[in-house]
């Protein structure tokens, strides 16, 4: 399973350019829309998928995915519902790594074994759960590994060298770091702050370094590429589908092209980000 992500990356180192990780709320506004979203995706440039897991309780997401959670829950979204749509993508994308992100308890609620076991099942590469510190790791960070699915952790300004190599332990597929503390979707961090955390990951690990937080347009991504191995995006596509929804919350027919649009943007960022830092 871990084979599709380290490809995913050897294909981009190969290439020169970083990834382009893009976040969607699953079920977020509706089962079909969000399907529909989730197949345009890779179509527009995105090489690997974070799949929102809706939680009632998100205590590190800001509004936008608060409420993209919420608009999913309400439509009847469920972690099944959630492991069914990575199913469905997968009958027409055997390639895109999928990881699955948000928080521990409705997994811990689903069972963790029968979650990994169907996890599997639907195509999912790595696994993203914020509220699980490297201490519970045998909770599902080592569950996960044993059935060949990738553990991300999250690594941050204030996470200094005493303290990384117990995040880095364990950790598979690419290390996220979150480029500023705070909640999701706040300002871009300083690019050069950016260019120095990732080199001291990268003196611990030889896993790729993404990074996310607060990039919306292809000029941030572009700039962010330019040292990390992927720039992750989420808040700002999450946003793109509020903003295209009817009055009464629901998907319009803009809905899964405004999202296309902005990731083709933020792809070609991506794709220019090694030729700034030739330059």
């Amino acid at each position: 399973m871990t084979a599709r992500m380290d490809k995913r990356f050897a294909a981009l180192k190969a290439e020169g350019r970083p990834a382009l990780v893009t976040y969607f709320m699953g079920g977020d506004p509706d089962y079909e829309t969000s399907l529909g979203i989730m197949k345009a995706l890779p179509e527009a440039g995105a090489d690997v998928i974070e799949l929102g897991m809706p939680f009632s309780d998100p205590m590190a997401d800001g509004p936008a995915i608060q409420l993209a959670g919420q608009r999913a829950l309400k439509a009847g979204q469920t972690l099944k519902k959630t492991l069914q749509l990575a199913n469905d993508f997968r009958k027409t994308d055997a390639d895109t790594p999928i990881v699955m992100m948000g928080y521990y308890n409705p997994i811990y609620i689903y069972g963790v074994e029968k979650f990994l076991d169907d996890a599997l099942a639907a195509g999912i590469d790595g696994l993203i759960v914020v509220d699980l510190p490297p201490e519970m790791d045998d909770e599902l960070c080592i569950p996960a590994i044993r059935k060949g699915i990738n553990f991300i952790r999250l690594a941050t300004p204030t996470t200094d060298d005493k303290r990384l190599p117990t995040v880095l332990n364990n950790t598979s597929g690419f290390v996220y770091y979150v480029s500023m503390n705070g909640i999701t979707g706040s300002a871009l961090p300083d690019p050069s702050l950016v260019s120095g955390a990732v080199k001291r990951i990268k003196q611990h690990t030889d896993l790729p370094v993404c990074v996310g937080f607060g990039v919306k347009t292809a000029e941030h991504a572009k700039l962010i590429g330019a040292a990390a191995d992927g720039v992750v995006v989420g808040t700002a596509i999450v946003n793109q589908i509020a903003t295209s929804l009817t009055k009464d919350g629901k998907a319009s027919a803009d809905t899964i092209q405004a999202v296309a649009t902005l990731v083709r943007g933020l792809s070609t960022g991506t794709r220019s980000a090694r030729l700034v830092a030739a330059e």
